[in-house]
This record gives C-alpha cells, structure tokens and sequence, in this order.
C-alpha cells in the first residue's frame, strides 16, 4: 500500500501540487482519517472513492489542482461547499490557520456529522466548522477571500459572485471543467477554464 508521503511526491512529480503551504496540509492531513473503513487499502490511491450516500472524496490531484487555483492564504475567510467527509474543510483550516476562518457546507445530514467528527481530530478550534447547507447556495449576506465547491454544477452559479471579497477568487467545477473565477471589481469577474474533470453533481434545492 501506498504512503502519504508517496501520494505527496507523485503530485509534485506530475505538477498538481506545488504551493508550500498546500503541501504541508496535505502532509498534516492525512487522507486516512476522511475514508470509510472498508476502503483502507485504497487511501493513497490517486482516485476518487466513495463516502456514502452516492457521495465521494474527490481525487487527491484533482483536490490539489483545485487548491492550487484557489491560492489559500493564512488568515483568510472561506467557504467550502459539498464539504463531504471533511478532508478539503480540514485542508483550508490547515492553510487558514488560527487567524483564520473556514466553513464547510454539505447537504447530507449523515455527511455534516461525519465531517463534524473527523475535523474535530485536528483541534482546529471554532473557527473551523462544518454545517448543514441551507436552500440557497452558499451563505448569503457573508462575505469570502476564497470559496472553494467540490460538485459540479450545470451552469455558472452566479450568486456566489455576490459573496466573494473584491479580490476573491472562486474554483468550481462546471460540467466537465474547473472553473476559477476572480472578482475585479463589483461589476467585473475574470474567469479562466481547465478541462477534462468529472464530479459528483451539485445538490440545490429548487
């Protein structure tokens, strides 16, 4: 079996990680502790494996390529919607730090306590949460440095817009590509595309 360690360095090799402070979180947070047991033998594997409910934690090159894009920063404000299991929530807390501020949305009640437990492990403190998502997208009224989505959605969610800083940067994906988004101004977003991903669908309420 693979080693965390192992995992790390094949995503330097291939590119998808590069950033020191998201490779320390990757080797602070470890993988294991956000995968159901009967997966074990399959913890470092580069592959998406499932969680429950029809829901999965998202391959480790794709969650560092999506990092990546975000550009995460210490003491920053961010949001993470589909939070699943809790491993990208714990990744950003990681970054963030105590001056810092993450919170991880999911929709799938088993899930919100799932990644409840599984961040508790870390001792991030209250600035570091999980809750159950509401009928909108997002967290309407709040403002964020960064906001991370690991489902696809079908169509640029333009609400989310209205949440970030000037300045803030957004990675979603859409459809088959990651999309990272970076707010101008009020009335401008710079958006750029990466092909070739494949996710779970995102979940809104109609």
């Amino acid at each position: 079996m693979k080693t965390n360690k192992e995992l790390i360095n094949s995503m330097l090799l291939n590119g998808a990680l590069k950033s020191q402070n998201i490779k320390e979180a990757f080797e602070k947070i470890d993988r294991k502790y956000f995968i159901p047991k009967e997966f074990k033998d399959h913890i470092y594997d580069d592959r998406p494996l499932p969680i429950g409910k029809d829901q999965t934690i998202s391959q480790p090159s794709t969650v560092a390529f999506m990092l990546e894009r975000l550009e995460p920063k210490e003491g920053e404000k961010i949001l993470d919607i589909g939070s699943g299991s809790g491993w990208t929530t714990a990744l950003l807390c990681q970054i963030a730090g105590k001056n810092g501020s993450v919170t991880g949305l999911e929709r799938v009640d088993e899930l919100v306590k799932k990644g409840r437990e599984n961040i508790a492990r870390f001792n991030f403190g209250k600035n570091c949460d999980i809750q159950k998502a509401g009928k909108t997208l997002g967290i309407e009224d709040e403002k964020f440095d960064k906001i991370l989505v690991s489902a696809s959605a079908k169509e640029i969610p333009k609400e989310l817009f209205s949440q970030l800083k000037i300045g803030g940067i957004l990675v979603i994906p859409i459809q088959n590509s990651i999309f990272r988004f970076k707010k101008i101004s009020a009335m401008k977003v710079e958006a750029k595309e990466y092909p070739g991903f494949v996710f779970v669908p995102l979940i809104k309420e109609e």
